[in-house]
């Protein structure tokens, strides 16, 4: 089970983790109501290093990025079910609109986006690349999306 941490205690779990070699890749998100395109995202990203931390999108970030309707799952749920994965090892709940605080303090090795991105187009490119960290773009083809669930459900 994975463990939701602050940033402050996490960063301190990461340098440790980084003395032993390992290799740790951040992925993060809304991750709302949970589908199959975030389970092949989430499991490609670890597949990429020795440890997984999620940074999940507080409540009001969630709010201010899809709209007032959302989030549908409020963050402890949220966090509760994510950390039931076994390839996610670590959460850390964030406000604002992009990873890069996060990234720019934990400084994981790889950060890992979902396909409807590319290198160029990751919001956090810069941080990622200002302290030598790579990008990597992981999944399966944009083909599922709360949103579109979502309509599914109200038509």
């Amino acid at each position: 089970m994975a463990h939701i941490l602050s940033l402050e205690t996490l960063q301190k779990v990461v340098e440790e983790l980084k003395s032993q070699g390992k290799t740790v890749v951040f992925a993060n998100g809304c991750f709302d109501i949970l589908h199959v395109g975030h389970i092949r995202y989430l499991k490609s990203a670890r597949e990429l290093g020795d440890v997984l931390i999620v940074g999940l999108n507080s409540d009001a970030s969630v709010r201010r990025i899809k709209g007032e309707e959302r989030p549908v799952t409020p963050f402890k749920e949220r966090a509760e079910i994510l950390s039931q994965l076994p390839f996610v090892d670590f959460i850390v709940v964030f406000d604002e609109p992009t990873a890069d605080r996060l990234l720019a303090t934990l400084k994981p090795h790889i950060h890992a986006k979902g396909t409807d991105y590319t290198e160029e187009s990751v919001p956090e490119r810069q941080t990622v690349l200002s302290y030598g960290g790579k990008i990597a773009i992981v999944g399966d083809p944009k083909d599922h999306s709360v949103r579109e669930i979502l309509r599914r459900i109200r038509r």
